[in-house]
């Protein structure tokens, strides 16, 4: 047992100085290939860099495409024999397209910055264009300079507005303000379309020559052709108490209705009146009072609506408490962004803004 240890000691001792040798000549050879690499690089002045780049990138690549197979076939439905399966873009065509092969055109629904051109196509009306792009006959008519409602042909190019309105040159000493009185409109639709900028957020300075969208501005001493768009009077908040609908929240003048950019109908009232909640739910009220809303109420009504009361000078409930529909939250304000006292009213749907005008009686 004893002579059995000490060869099994001389065995693997001997095996020891083997590897040992081995390893150290194949790490001296290593140390003078290097050393005789660096040397020509540096004694090169860089001329072997390229060269020397371009064989570690070829072997880098030959090194992917041998293990590609091997790294594809542990993602499943990357097998390299399901790659034959895969069918070619001609076959998914036919596929999408196999059971209705006729074509449409899809119209899209990114709100418009500025006019653009419609050329005039047989069987076409100024109601009909009016439809198709959401504005008014009127509007068709103040940007085109139309004499009748009839006075367009085919082939006839019309300015398209991006809404109702009027767009408006704006002179030296012009504001949002005498623009609003001179178009009839409220001075809140101007700030409020996104799509009009103001040398001063804050006052809403304008630039004389610059082009201003006026939404639902109307052209001074004519008659319209879509009387449908005069402002209209809400009904006294008070006096409509219809169980299961939403009551008016305030008296007074709808100055800007529902649109893709103001999700919202504004109210203006210049006598500041008390502000209702519409239903009856649970009040939110922010914790800091800042950005367009400025001072707002949130009423959830626990059925998937909500309702939202901004520009408020006052409020009168608290976060967290319950209120009936009709009892008093607020009073009318200016505050946020806003040119004047009036109710910015939202109703909206599962998270989603729509128009007032069709919940409320």
């Amino acid at each position: 047992m004893k002579n059995l240890r000490k060869d099994l000691l001389a065995f693997f001792r001997l095996w020891y100085f083997y590897f040992y040798k081995r390893l150290r000549i194949a790490f001296l050879r290593f140390e003078t290939g290097k050393n005789s690499l660096v040397e020509k690089l540096i004694f090169g002045r860089g001329k072997m860099v390229r060269p020397f780049i371009h064989t570690g990138m070829v072997g880098l690549v030959i090194l992917g495409v041998l293990l590609a197979p091997i790294v594809a076939s542990t993602f499943p439905g990357f097998a390299q024999e399901n790659w034959h399966e895969t069918p070619p873009p001609s076959a998914v065509l036919s596929a999408v397209t196999t059971e209705d092969s006729a074509t449409t055109t899809l119209i899209s629904t990114k709100p418009r910055s500025e006019v653009v051109d419609y050329k005039v196509e047989s069987g076409d009306t100024l109601s009909l264009i009016g439809q198709k792009f959401g504005i008014s006959i009127d509007t068709l008519r103040w940007a085109n300079n139309l004499d009748t409602i009839s006075s367009i042909k085919p082939g006839q190019t019309l300015k398209i507005l991006p809404v109702t309105g009027v767009v408006h040159k704006v002179k030296k000493g012009e504001t949002v303000y005498s623009i609003a009185k001179y178009y009839n409109t409220d001075t809140q639709g101007i700030v409020d379309f996104p799509f009009n900028t103001f040398a001063d957020d804050e006052n809403f300075t304008l630039i004389a020559g610059q082009d201003l969208v006026v939404p639902d501005g109307v052209m001074p001493k004519v008659t319209l052709w879509s009387p449908t768009y005069v402002a209209q009077k809400t009904p006294n908040a008070g006096s409509v108490t219809a169980t299961g609908l939403f009551v008016w929240p305030v008296s007074g003048t709808i100055s800007q209705r529902f649109s893709w950019y103001h999700k919202a109908i504004d109210i203006a009232n210049n006598s500041y009146p008390p502000i209702l909640a519409a239903d009856s739910g649970v009040v939110s009220v922010p914790p800091y009072m800042a950005g367009g809303y400025g001072n707002y109420v949130m009423i959830d009504h626990g059925n998937g609506f909500v309702t939202l009361y901004g520009h408020l000078s006052k409020i009168l409930v608290t976060n967290g408490q319950t209120v009936k529909r009709g009892d008093q939250i607020g009073i009318v304000g200016s505050s946020g962004r806003s040119t004047g006292p009036h109710l910015h009213f939202e109703i909206r749907r599962n998270g989603v803004g729509v128009d007032p005008m069709a919940y409320l009686k």
